[in-house]
């Protein structure tokens, strides 16, 4: 009975420079190259010894000790040359990261402020004047209240009924359904809507700030607008959550086409983060005429009596 050797890496029979597996029955398909030259050791046929297993170990033997020569040879002549063997065949290790590409880096988001010779004022075309962007204020972008034309960035949740309030917010109308054409009778009728729809209820009927609980006359009197006479009532309001704020109906006479009253309400949230109030002026002070950067007015100026 014939011994069957054990399960292992053996030396191919048919290409001697690999070793093959022998599962301890047959051979495999599994093939490696060898860490080290061992004397090849073939599995015996099935069926005892025969002439033909013989010539095929000794073929095989005489193959390795050919192997071997070879291999020796080379290594004697890479000392002789005086090379590094080892570092020419050196490769990177598995894992090794590899150097970083030279190609264009990738893009990087500018950081950099709001490009210079931005607008310095806003035009309402409509009404025919332009209105001065103080810091602190930007043009509306995509709001919902009708005839807003500047405001305070960004929004925060209402400490009233759910919803997204402003800080400040500046409307420029239009005056159609009202055949009274006095500033100031305009300005002293428009105060208690403007402030109502600031603080009292929204358009959708909310109660944002949980209405007004009362309200302080704080200025009224004459001021000249673009070029025009015109009249301003200013209201301190108290709501019934928040710190409340401050409303300003200023009325005056367009200067463009059928000359109709324009009215701009003000609203500015009371407290630390509120604007300043002193903007209210500001703007008032540098409305212009549209195309005409010479007129203005302002608190306190003159430029003829208000009907």
């Amino acid at each position: 009975m014939s011994m069957t050797p054990p399960p292992g890496w053996y030396r191919d029979p048919s290409y001697p420079l690999v070793e093959r597996w022998w599962d301890g029955t047959a051979w495999t398909d599994h093939r490696r190259q060898p860490g080290t030259l061992p004397v090849p050791l073939a599995p015996p046929e099935r069926g005892g010894r025969g002439p033909g297993r013989a010539k095929a170990v000794a073929l095989v033997a005489a193959g390795a000790v050919l192997v071997t020569s070879i291999v020796t040879g080379v290594l004697v002549l890479g000392r002789n040359d005086g090379s590094d063997g080892a570092a020419a065949a050196r490769t990177t290790p598995p894992g090794t990261p590899s150097a970083p590409s030279k190609g264009r880096s990738p893009s990087v988001p500018s950081t950099t402020g709001p490009r210079s010779g931005a607008p310095s004022v806003v035009v309402d075309e409509l009404n025919g004047i332009t209105l001065p962007l103080p810091g602190g204020w930007v043009e509306p972008r995509d709001a919902a209240e009708d005839d807003l034309v500047l405001t305070t960035p960004g929004t925060y949740d209402c400490p009233g009924d759910p919803g997204l309030c402003r800080r400040g917010r500046v409307v420029s109308r239009t005056v159609t359904a009202n055949a009274e054409d006095s500033p100031k009778t305009l300005a002293e009728q428009d105060i208690d809507d403007a402030a109502n729809t600031a603080y009292d209820r929204d358009a959708l009927g909310d109660r944002p700030y949980r209405g007004i609980t009362s309200h302080r006359l704080l200025k009224a009197g004459s001021v000249a607008v673009a070029g025009r006479a015109g009249y301003l009532v200013r209201w301190r309001v108290r709501t019934g959550v928040g710190p409340g704020g401050y409303v300003e109906s200023l009325a005056f006479a367009s200067s463009v086409g059928s000359q109709a009253p324009v009215i701009v309400r003000f609203a500015f949230d009371a407290g630390a983060d509120g604007p300043p109030l002193a903007d209210m002026d500001r703007i008032t002070e540098g409305i212009r005429a549209t195309g005409d950067a010479g007129t203005g007015g302002g608190v306190g100026s003159s430029i003829g009596p208000s009907r």
